[in-house]
């Protein structure tokens, strides 16, 4: 692989959009164009020689730190197509901020914010014609950091690759969204690494998130490791609960993701009106609660329509008048354009 050549830059900037039907995107993987690729090596000390390349395979040590040890971190964040062709970033500072937070619990070096940021706008816009049209979906742009050094024992490694992809996406679940509680696999313990986005925090819930969807779930509610009384997070998502004018989200003190999707909904919670709190919340207190809805990068904010818990049912109120759809509508209108951004979160890339 190599970097771009002038021609296929002329190539990429002259072409419009990629031959996709928009309507039926859901969320996986679509193959696009380029990726960035930065490495860091022990000699250097630092991430240098950033690149765009074809998309495509890599090659890898097989004794590698993320291969034999999970040395590994990613994030996750979208470009948005303006009305007027224009392309729009949310709040990639937050992304590149939370990775270097992520990056000194694994013991590993990060690229700084502006190579971060730098990587993430390239990589869009070299896949410029894979961000859908406004309305019509997004750019899932996904930035990995993975120790690559040769390593056999267990240590950091020596040599790491910051490496970015895009992928144009649709909803992360369609339909309504069902969770069920999980009563006996933790997603994450105190001390762990379930405030940070570690690639090994996800597959250890497979098993039981795959035998919740054979039953017709969507999804999983986690609950605590230290009381197993109290509701943390999804899957892939953070949880909040509506009570009057209160709404609730749990602490996020070290096992729960500090979302940025979480982190702007409260704020535009706040600025609704609502009192928001985050705290923890006893698992029986969702049955009571007169809304409940999740947000994440992926899935934006939806509705959650129903939560079973030791065989017991609670379903929730849906549809437009939910406090769930008016976030989302205020969010994606930031996101988008439609909606003027006070707050200076997002960034126009050119």
């Amino acid at each position: 692989m190599g970097s771009l050549s002038k021609q296929e830059q002329v190539e990429w900037e002259k072409a419009e959009y990629a031959n996709v039907n928009w309507d039926e995107l859901g969320f996986a993987l679509t193959k696009t164009d380029y990726m960035y690729v930065m490495n860091f090596t022990e000699e250097e000390q630092k991430f240098f020689n950033g690149t765009l390349t074809r998309f495509g395979n890599i090659e890898m040590c097989p004794s590698s730190g993320i291969l034999n040890y999970g040395q590994g971190l990613f994030e996750g964040l979208k470009a948005y197509r303006k009305e007027d062709e224009g392309i729009l970033l949310f709040r990639p500072q937050e992304n590149a901020l939370r990775m270097k937070i992520g990056a000194d619990r694994m013991c590993m070096p990060s690229p700084t914010v502006d190579q971060f940021i730098d990587a993430v706008k390239k990589t869009v816009l070299a896949n410029k014609r894979w961000v859908p049209p406004y309305g019509r979906g997004s750019l899932y742009v996904r930035p990995l950091l993975m120790g690559t050094g040769r390593n056999l024992g267990v240590k950091p490694s020596s040599d790491y690759t910051f490496l970015v992809y895009a992928s144009p996406v649709g909803n992360y679940h369609k339909g309504d969204l069902n969770l069920m509680v999980e009563d006996n696999v933790r997603r994450a313990i105190p001390g762990g690494t379930g405030g940070i986005k570690a690639v090994t925090n996800y597959s250890p819930v497979y098993k039981p998130l795959t035998e919740a969807k054979a039953k017709g779930f969507s999804d999983l509610l986690f609950l605590d490791a230290s009381t197993g009384s109290n509701i943390e997070e999804g899957s892939a998502c953070n949880i909040f609960i509506l009570k009057g004018n209160v709404i609730s989200t749990p602490t996020t003190h070290g096992t729960i993701l500090p979302g940025i999707t979480r982190k702007s909904i409260m704020e535009i919670a706040s600025d609704f009106g609502y009192q928001v709190e985050e705290r923890a919340i006893p698992i029986k207190e969702v049955f009571d609660a007169e809304e409940v809805f999740c947000t994440g990068t992926a899935m934006v904010v939806k509705s959650v329509a129903s939560i079973t818990y030791q065989g017991k049912r609670i379903e929730y109120k849906l549809g437009a008048e939910t406090l769930a759809q008016k976030l989302h509508a205020t969010l994606t209108g930031i996101q988008t354009g439609p909606i003027e951004d006070k707050l200076g979160w997002t960034m126009l890339i050119d």
